[in-house]
């Protein structure tokens, strides 16, 4: 009897000691508003125009449950729970419980953090600070029909510390297929991989991002959906001015013969703080794809330019309001829409225009981040 009493006070003079070194943080964003599309190509071989309530035109609606626990000599346990939503029917993205991310890890304050689940592709996570639209719905993932915006199942990745202003990200992403070792699982990537160099001043940041995204088979057969990717960015900040730039090699070398198997892709914009609440972004986007036919799923040679205007009002710290507004100009062969669209998209979720038409359109809303 008295071993359990000493027990139970040892319990309660610890707990609020193991309390007070965890977290558990609920978080997340949800976006709702109204958004105009038109020349959207339909079935009969004609176009039409589209007002839609949408949810995540400005970014994906999400729900997360992060958390820590500190572990002694600067070790921390960590994890990620992260769902994006659709706010406009209430569901979950892909019909899955965690869609974005679910992962656990280490960090130590010397060493890094190392981490093991499903997270953002490593080009997701490093492509976004680099866009001048922070990837909106018309911003850099249009060009590239969404390639730069996908998650990955399986992975081990490696954040290393700050180190005068430079850090390294790298990350794995197994297949786990018994009969291939780059396969992937049905409705999953294959084994994919990436690397990414950041270095970060007050005046301005640089990244580097090298990766490979296969397809279920383990090939890289399509420059917007599985290849190879190589991608620089800067951020250059004067005044109340960001200045944002990339440029992107896409190569797919498992693509059918006589098909487009390659794509340059490059961006230029800017940010202007006109005051603490207020701010105007205007950018150009250009994509160009090599020499080559095209067929359902794969773009032919031709080339693109979108034109995309911008701001955001902020009504407090948490909930500001946006509108933008776009032009999306496609040669002669060229079909891309100003959303992230793919090339195959049927009914609803189709918005291309038909082969050389442009495309106008607009969203505006409201966000609020908790």
């Amino acid at each position: 009897m008295k071993l359990h009493t000493r027990f139970a006070a040892l319990l309660a003079l610890a707990s609020p000691v193991v309390f007070a070194q965890s977290s558990v943080t609920l978080y997340g964003r949800i976006d709702g508003g109204i958004q105009y599309l038109n020349h959207i190509a339909t079935p009969s071989g004609g176009s039409t125009s589209s007002w839609t309530a949408e949810g995540g035109d400005w970014g994906t609606s999400m729900l997360g449950l992060k958390g820590s626990e500190d572990l002694g000599g600067g070790l921390s346990s960590v994890f990620d729970l992260e769902t994006g939503l659709q706010v406009m029917n209430g569901t979950t993205s892909g019909g899955r419980l965690f869609s974005r991310r679910a992962y656990a890890g280490l960090a130590d304050k010397r060493f890094g953090q190392i981490q093991a689940g499903r997270n953002l592709f490593i080009d997701s996570d490093g492509v976004w600070e680099f866009d001048p639209f922070v990837q909106q719905a018309f911003s850099s993932a249009s060009l590239v029909r969404g390639r730069n915006w996908q998650q990955t199942s399986n992975n081990i990745e490696y954040h290393s510390p700050v180190f005068y202003g430079f850090d390294v990200q790298g990350q794995y992403a197994l297949g786990n297929q018994a009969d291939g070792f780059n396969r992937g699982a049905p409705g999953e990537f294959g084994r994919s991989d990436g690397i990414m160099l950041t270095y970060h001043s007050q005046l301005f940041d640089v990244r580097g991002i090298y990766d490979e995204l296969r397809d279920v088979n383990g090939r890289m057969t399509n420059v917007f959906t599985s290849s190879r990717e190589y991608f620089v960015g800067a951020n250059v900040r004067v005044s109340k001015v960001k200045i944002q730039g990339a440029y992107t090699h896409l190569a797919a070398p498992d693509t059918p013969a006589g098909l487009a198997d390659s794509a340059d892709y490059y961006w230029l914009g800017a940010t202007w703080e006109a005051t603490h609440q207020l701010a105007v972004t205007a950018a150009a986007f250009y994509v160009h794809l090599s020499e080559g036919s095209g067929d359902a799923t794969h773009d032919p040679a031709g080339h693109a330019t979108m034109f995309v205007l911008g701001s955001t009002y902020n009504l407090s710290q948490r909930t500001f309001l946006y509108g933008t507004v776009a032009y999306m100009r496609n040669s002669s062969h060229a079909n891309f829409s100003l959303l992230a669209t793919s090339r195959d998209a049927t009914g609803s979720a189709n918005t291309n225009p038909l082969p050389g038409e442009s495309q106008t359109g607009a969203y505006v809303g409201v966000m609020h981040v908790f």
